[in-house]
């Protein structure tokens, strides 16, 4: 057997399945926090801990006679088992190209390696039964190394798996409940993790929805009655909207700005809005509000100041964005719609959004506050602003702008050791600033070591009703915490 040439090939699959396990399952996938992978995590557990067994047996020992038939049963175990992931992943999800073509990869690199290793595992199998300690150097530490952590990932697959019926989303129908029936309502930005969860709620509810989808890639998702269309011109004049909701645009959290990309972040909203008012000019029966979307980002950093709808904005670029977007909507008026521009904190959620960069470190222990923590964060659950979107629609009195953000705005340093907490986590690394300024530069100081103290005036003023209004009972339910019921006895002795 040519060792170089094995543990060459070992190595590429162990490089092969970090980058699936990191890269997909992690960060674009995010499989722990998706209720419907509960039986792919079961999957990547038990395949995981026989990865680690695998590891440390080829690292670090020499097995003969029966035990030689064992390794070679549990590697044929694994096959069958990969197999099964492969049928799971085709009925529960759509692999993105990267993670097919890598799968597609590793399965043929460790077919190579079958061939290496099953001819050396037959020879030993022929020998007495036993087992002798031996070493390769820096290959056998690497093999250990690789071992703990695919047992760690096994066994955190295994836990998040019997969490994920805890993470069903709650029905969605009820948070549009305030709508009076059978309304017809536009929606741009539909497959967005705001917009998803806002047309499966109008949906569900019997609304007629009509949903701009820009990416026919994406339309497979969109499985209630919806009706689709790719660009606003498709749409007839003698439609009759009720309302139209506008959340499209590039989204701005994604990475270092430049002059282009910041040309773009504005385009990209102005070009969406100009097109739904030129909509709006050519029906002869105008919907009734268009609800456009803005951002707290408009009132500039304020530091430790208390802001509502009444105060005014410092200047910055994430200003300049939200107050291009928030004029070209406000033309809608002259049109005689009622317009309002909801200027949308942190939307927190494990579908999309800020939270779910931030889940992964933390639920390993290495999260902690961004720079001195002492930035605000004002933050709203997805859900919650499904209910405001419309809580706006059937408040006729509602109009201009309305924050949409949870009453309880938090620093930092407050929300990082909630979600920590919430994690049964400890978060103690915390990022320096200029580190994140290095990094990301104006992008990490408007968005994550700015920030703004914003409270939701006229939502409270107008009725409206937080489901959480705090982060701990906003976590709870986010993240699927179990309801503890304390008996009475016991809670009238607390």
């Amino acid at each position: 057997m040519n060792s170089t040439l094995l543990w060459t090939l070992i190595s590429i699959q162990i490089f092969m399945g970090a980058f699936d396990t990191l890269y997909h399952h992690e960060f674009t996938e995010r499989l722990a926090w998706r209720p419907s992978q509960s039986h792919e995590l079961k999957l990547h557990a038990v395949r995981n801990f026989f990865y680690a067994f695998i590891f440390v047996i080829l690292g670090w020992f020499e097995v003969y006679g029966w035990l030689a038939y064992g390794l070679i049963f549990i590697l044929a175990i694994e096959v069958v088992i990969t197999l099964m992931d492969f049928v799971e992943e085709d009925v529960s999800r759509r692999l993105p190209a990267t993670e097919r073509i890598n799968h597609t990869l590793l399965a043929l690199n460790y077919g190579a390696i079958l061939v290496l290793v099953m001819p050396m595992l037959l020879d030993w199998a022929q020998q007495n039964t036993g087992f002798v300690s031996t070493h390769y150097g820096l290959r056998s530490y690497f093999a250990l190394l690789s071992a703990l952590g695919v047992a760690v990932f096994g066994w955190r697959d295994l836990l998040a798996s019997y969490r994920s019926d805890r993470l069903v989303p709650a029905p969605a129908a009820p948070l549009v409940q305030s709508l009076t029936p059978r309304q017809h309502i536009l929606v741009t930005g539909a497959t967005g993790f705001i917009g998803k969860r806002l047309c499966e709620a109008l949906s569900l509810a019997g609304h007629d929805v009509t949903a701009l989808v820009r990416n026919t890639k994406t339309m497979p998702e969109m499985t209630h009655p919806i009706r689709i269309v790719t660009d606003l011109d498709q749409i007839s004049g003698d439609t009759k909207y009720n309302a139209m909701i506008n959340l499209a645009g590039a989204p701005i959290a994604s990475g270092r700005w430049t002059a282009a990309r910041k040309s773009h972040f504005i385009e990209s909203r102005i070009a969406m809005t100009r097109g739904l008012l030129n909509l709006i000019s050519r029906l002869p029966q105008k919907p009734d509000v268009l609800i456009s979307g803005s951002a707290t980002g408009w009132y500039g950093l304020r530091g430790d100041e208390v802001l509502d709808e009444n105060d005014q904005h410092t200047d910055c670029f994430s200003h300049e964005l939200c107050a291009a977007w928030e004029t070209e909507a406000l033309k809608a008026k002259a049109l005689g719609v009622r317009t309002v521009v909801l200027r949308i904190g942190i939307v927190l959620g494990t579908q999309g959004g800020a939270l779910t960069s931030m889940l992964t470190p933390f639920e390993f222990g290495l999260g902690g506050p961004m720079g001195d923590g002492n930035q605000w964060m004002s933050w709203i659950t997805r859900d919650d602003l499904v209910r405001l979107i419309a809580h706006c629609i059937s408040q006729c009195e509602l109009e201009g702008a309305v924050n949409a953000t949870a009453p309880n705005p938090v620093r930092n340093a407050v929300f990082t050791g909630k979600l920590a907490s919430a994690l049964y986590r400890p978060a103690f690394l915390r990022i320096p600033a200029f580190a994140l300024r290095l990094l990301l530069g104006q992008f990490a100081d408007e968005l994550l070591l700015g920030g703004q103290n914003v409270l939701p005036k006229k939502a409270l003023d107008s009725g409206f009703q937080f489901q959480q209004p705090d982060l701990d009972t906003a976590f709870a339910s986010i993240l699927g915490h179990r309801k503890i019921s304390i008996p009475q006895k016991r809670l009238a002795q607390v």
